[in-house]
């Protein structure tokens, strides 16, 4: 998987509106995986989420994985348990769009 900077504008040339799983990190830790069925949207609402408030640690980056509606939360969850990225732990709020 290739990152792509999480902007705007990053998240509009490279994000594909279509159902897969999706990973936001910064270059230390991955923050948050999630799964969609549009991941495009889901990234923006991210975004505006981000912007909205001082969350921390700050994002800088996403990657994602198309894949078929019927598969996404068992990805998810997979990636989830393999790289353990803080949003994802109990107790924090969930930011994805189904």
């Amino acid at each position: 998987m290739v990152p792509h900077t999480l902007s705007p504008m990053g998240v509009r040339a490279y994000a594909p509106v279509a159902s897969g799983v999706y990973g936001i990190s910064n270059a230390s830790e991955w923050i948050y995986i999630g799964e969609s069925d549009n991941i495009q949207i889901a990234l923006q609402h991210y975004l505006q989420d981000v912007e909205a408030s001082a969350i921390e640690p700050q994002p800088t980056g996403f990657v994602f994985e198309v894949c078929h509606p019927s598969k996404r939360v068992a990805r998810q969850d997979r990636l989830v348990c393999e790289y353990e990225p803080i949003g994802n732990r109990a107790g924090s709020r969930e930011r994805g769009t189904r």
